[in-house]
């Protein structure tokens, strides 16, 4: 679950992690009065959205006192503001982060995240902050420090410390740095984090270290531990079929292809939107329906297929294990028959039952077009999207 900067700062406070003061604004009224309560200097009025790259966009100003600050929220607020990661249609943005603007001497990066190859936390580090660090990792992959940290012991000081060495920091500045970092990692371990990510992370010119700007995602699958940080989702920044398929317990993610996908399991599912890619069209999301599916849930995912418009065939993909291919079949028969259903379905469904769940394809009369395979499958979606 992605949560805005705003939030993020304040979970940062809760661990004596130093960020800037400031607070959020609704209207232009609030931001004068934020930017008064700062000392009535210079401030940095910020867009919160969902989204990286909100300077290039014009969703960050900086103004000289609370007047320019309520300027700069007027012409903030209520913009569609586009990003990199927005995409073309952008996301409206309702609210901003007025904080007080800093001296900057250095921008650095700081990021933790799972290393998915080693099954272990990795601390990342880099002199080239304040620009995304996928440039540097392409680029210059040199500049990237990297610490692991063993699950059993934790992140050790000595550790934090090589990486404040490593970004050419001196004198107290080290130990700072050290602070800094052994800070944010319990705040992602206390927090369940899946990221948090500090860009730039900046050392004023009076002595300080400061997370300018904070990206943290909450691991979902831990948010019943956390029922304070669950409420922080902000529905107005997730797509609304997400938003409803959450509902369902559904692991939904709208994509912008033509063939909707329908699968159980994560790592089928992207092997399915691969193979739709090979065949010569773009998937429409990513749909997990899970292990366990039943009836009721196959119905639900049909319902969230159909409701994007740019669905033009359904591909579903089922292998049974802890589901039997038969109850899938079942859901399909009963989704085809209950919901208005104006486009083709290609089925393929492998394993427990699945000479069961072909024969009920098959009497119920109502034109499935079922894969010998993943490959033939995913051809026979892209062919009935091109007739």
């Amino acid at each position: 679950m992605k949560i805005h900067e705003y939030q993020a700062k304040e979970l940062l406070r809760q661990y004596q992690v130093a960020v800037p003061q400031g607070g959020v604004a609704r209207t232009a009224e609030e931001a004068e009065k934020i930017a008064a309560d700062l000392g009535g200097g210079k401030v940095v009025v910020k867009a919160q959205i969902h989204a990286g790259g909100r300077g290039k966009g014009g969703g960050v100003k900086l103004a000289n006192g609370p007047r320019e600050a309520g300027q700069a929220t007027s012409q903030i607020i209520g913009m569609q503001l586009i990003t990199y990661q927005t995409g073309p249609q952008g996301q409206k943005v309702k609210q901003v982060l007025v904080e007080a603007a800093s001296d900057i001497e250095h921008e650095f990066y700081l990021g933790i995240t799972l290393d998915r190859a080693q099954n272990k936390l990795v601390i990342m580090a880099s002199r080239e902050g304040g620009v995304e660090i996928e440039e540097v990792a392409a680029h210059s992959p040199e500049k990237i420090l990297k610490e692991v940290v063993d699950p059993g012991a934790g992140l050790q000081p000595f550790q934090a410390m090589r990486l404040a060495f490593g970004l050419g920091l001196e004198g107290k500045m080290v130990g700072g740095a050290a602070r800094f970092i052994m800070g944010l990692y319990r705040v992602y371990d206390g927090a369940d984090c899946s990221l948090a990510e500090i860009n730039p992370l900046v050392t004023t010119r009076d002595g300080q270290i400061l997370a300018l700007d904070a990206k943290i995602n909450l691991d979902d699958n831990a948010l019943f531990r956390h029922k304070d940080l669950a409420e922080l989702r902000d529905l107005d920044e997730e797509e609304d079929l997400e938003v409803e398929a959450s509902r369902y317990d559904l692991n939904y993610i709208k994509l912008d292809g033509q063939i909707g996908c329908m699968v159980n399991g994560a790592g089928l599912a992207m092997a399915t939107m691969d193979i739709i890619k090979l065949a010569g069209s773009e998937p429409a999301n990513f749909l997990d329906v899970g292990g366990g599916a039943s009836a009721e849930t196959v119905g639900n995912g049909f319902r969230i297929l159909l409701s994007d418009p740019n669905v033009r065939a359904i591909l579903i993909n089922i292998f049974g294990g802890i589901v039997r291919c038969d109850r899938v079949a079942e859901g399909v028969i009963q989704a085809r028959k209950n919901l208005a259903v104006n486009v083709p379905i290609v089925v393929r469904l492998a394993g427990t039952n699945a000479d069961v769940a072909a024969r009920m394809l098959e009497d119920s009369r109502l034109n499935f077009a079922v894969g010998q395979g993943l490959k033939d499958a995913a051809e026979k979606a892209v062919a009935a999207i091109q007739n």
